[in-house]
């Protein structure tokens, strides 16, 4: 995605909302990050909430480690960034927020619904998960034009 002419808050948070992925940075009590590449998603005429999930896609373990920090540690950073050869079109934007981990009940409806929307590949693929919202506090982003 090109940078838009001004790139002002408004214009991060759509970037970051229809990009494919975003790095999920957490940290436990050890104090040590752990950095992982999730799918999300934004509900439309929002930019103070977002959503994600764990689903049934293989993984090494069920107890995964950003679950097991978010309940220790909920404060949370996601980053999307957009690389091009034209370093005049760079850009990165990051969410800073708390994260709730949800195992059931309206959030964990919302959130499936909204990642069923923006990602076909889940109506092949279950969601059987919990879900994970961040309530996002801040907005920082960065572009080279």
């Amino acid at each position: 995605m090109p940078v838009p002419d001004g790139f002002d808050d408004t214009d991060a948070a759509a970037a970051f909302s229809v990009a494919p992925v975003a790095m999920l940075a957490t940290a436990g009590t050890d104090a040590v990050p752990h950095l992982v590449p999730v799918v999300f998603a934004v509900p439309e005429h929002r930019r103070d909430i977002l959503y994600t999930a764990v689903d049934a896609k293989p993984k090494s373990t069920q107890r995964l480690r950003r679950l097991a920090n978010i309940e220790n540690n909920p404060a949370v950073t996601l980053l999307v960034d957009h690389y091009d050869d034209d370093w005049s079109q760079l850009w990165w934007v990051r969410a800073d927020g708390l994260a709730t981990i949800h195992y059931g009940g309206v959030e964990m409806t919302t959130g499936y619904a909204l990642l069923r929307a923006k990602y076909p590949q889940y109506q092949r693929i279950e969601l059987d998960g919990p879900v994970v919202t961040v309530e996002i506090r801040r907005w920082t982003s960065w572009h080279g034009g």
